[in-house]
């Protein structure tokens, strides 16, 4: 069984919680026009804490009439750089200031330990920060064509950008696309996911005091089949960015294509971790034990298919399963938690539903169920199959909880197929000393990201995003600014003015010079 806290305490409750939560549109809060609300539960009770506004399409509709008249009226469109970024190091720093507050919320409101929650609320300022800096620093191409023409790159801000977000790490994620969306001129529409609205109700405030122009965000509450869908359908919304199901990001895709709107959308994931017989032991099994069971498991890029090198595969899985029973589960709010409780009890029973045809598919090792301490709320314990065939539907669909697949392979061949066997190609992490077996094997992946003997540790400058089910398109660093801007090509001719002589009898040897100088 694994490891729990010793004494379980109850049920923490932050201090001056909202008595209810309400749209943000065009600098104040209100209720849906509708009047109507849902209810979140806190998932170690599953008690309802509070209700929130539920957006419909008049509630989008008012959300996006405020941003657009913010972006084709207001000063934040034509602020220069550096005066963006002056107010999104504001926002930085009260981010930054108030970590240990927004930790609280979030681990109260999504399960997730207060430690990593932690870091992540920290991770939020340095989003905000990395924006600041980079569109500052930004520069764009020229061309030259001496004595004859000039060409520059001119990026603008393309309009209100909507931006769905998922409930695993909310208020990080939502960091993630607010930040680029805003550095680069834009107004935004932000639909939280509705598991989890409570951190994302705090961005009103924390933009007002930085000085953020009044429209230029708008939040909207809801499901995703009202506000969510009547965002992607907006006439007047030219850019979705979407984190979540792949599922879910089919069907954006089509109600999107009618608009032809830019899309971004980062998915699902069943990651491979491939570990070479000459891989680091210790350090393979301390890595993929974190790149699984962190976050709870509620993690995109999480490796939760392990394909192990048969001359180690039996001492990995002991080491594997022994380290796993020792993962401590325990209240969200406990400092020593390292696996909280899941977001919401319909995820709760999926996890759970997972594990119960795994027991049918692979040998179970380690977990298999809820902890014999924690009768009640969305705890699991971590879950380690073993022997898992690649044909079993816990290899190949995601679970996103805190559930691995430990698979054996005998040569690289046979590693890669297994690899690339699944319709995902988020993330992939490799444990090889093999330089030259390495690098070969990565590039053989089908994923957007891979690790090399490492876990996920990302550089902010480097592009986020999946191949296959796992995405369309990539975030991060100038991926990001190439995303929520449009790039206009400025042409300035220097010298004489060669153009074609149509309609004046002019010479063929004319035009044909002519129609080659377009090319230059």
């Amino acid at each position: 069984m694994s490891q729990t806290t010793t004494q379980p305490r109850t049920l923490h409750v932050p201090a001056d919680l909202p008595d209810r939560i309400q749209h943000y549109i065009d600098g104040a809060f209100v209720d849906s026009v509708d009047g109507d609300t849902f209810d979140v539960l806190d998932p170690v009770s599953n008690e309802v804490y509070v209700q929130a506004a539920a957006g419909k399409k008049a509630d989008i509709d008012r959300a996006v009439v405020a941003a657009r008249n913010a972006f084709q009226h207001g000063p934040w469109p034509r602020m220069l750089p550096r005066e963006r970024s002056r107010i999104l190091h504001r926002i930085a720093d009260i981010v930054e200031s108030r970590d240990a507050r927004l930790a609280e919320l979030e681990s109260f409101d999504s399960g997730l330990p207060i430690t990593q929650a932690l870091g992540q609320a920290r991770r939020a300022a340095e989003n905000f920060r990395f924006f600041a800096d980079l569109i500052v620093a930004q520069a764009d191409d020229t061309f030259k064509v001496p004595g004859r023409q000039i060409n520059y790159v001119n990026r603008k801000p393309i309009g209100v950008a909507g931006l769905i977000t998922p409930w695993n790490t909310p208020f990080m994620l939502e960091s993630w696309k607010l930040g680029p969306a805003l550095a680069t001129g834009n107004t935004v529409v932000l639909k939280p996911a509705e598991f989890t609205p409570l951190s994302a109700s705090l961005w009103a405030g924390i933009f007002e005091e930085a000085g953020l122009p009044k429209g230029v965000f708008n939040l909207v509450n809801g499901l995703g089949e009202d506000a969510g869908d009547a965002l992607v359908k907006h006439p007047d919304v030219p850019l979705i960015s979407f984190t979540g199901e792949s599922r879910t990001g089919q069907i954006i895709f089509g109600n999107a294509a009618p608009f032809l709107k830019g899309l971004s959308m980062e998915l699902g994931g069943k990651s491979p971790a491939i570990v070479f017989a000459d891989a680091d032991l210790e350090a393979a099994v301390d890595a993929t034990i974190f790149g699984v069971f962190s976050l709870n498991g509620e993690r995109c890029t999480a490796g939760s298919r392990i394909l192990v090198q048969r001359e180690i595969y039996d001492e990995f899985v002991e080491r594997y399963a022994a380290q796993a029973k020792r993962v401590v589960v325990g209240y969200p709010h406990d400092g020593d938690t390292e696996v909280g409780a899941l977001v919401h009890p319909e995820h709760f029973d999926k996890v759970m539903s997972y594990i119960e045809i795994g027991k049918s598919e692979a040998r179970l090792v380690a977990g298999g169920g809820r902890p014999d301490a924690f009768p009640t709320g969305n705890f699991v314990e971590p879950t380690v199959f073993v022997d898992v065939p690649s044909d079993a539907r816990i290899f190949q669909e995601e679970i996103f909880g805190p559930v691995v697949a430990i698979t054996p392979f005998d040569t690289e061949e046979e590693a890669l197929v297994l690899a690339n066997g699944v319709r995902y190609g988020l993330a992939a992490y490799l444990w090889t000393n093999d330089l030259k077996r390495a690098h070969n094997f990565a590039q053989a992946i089908e994923a957007g990201m891979v690790w090399l003997n490492s876990n996920n540790v990302r550089d902010l400058r480097t592009p986020f995003g999946g191949v296959k089910a796992s995405g369309l398109g990539h975030e991060g660093g100038y991926r990001s600014i190439d995303f929520y801007t449009d790039q206009q090509a400025v042409h300035i001719t220097l010298g004489a003015v060669h153009n074609p002589s149509f309609g004046k009898s002019a010479p063929p040897q004319e035009v044909a010079e002519a129609a080659e100088e377009e090319a230059f």
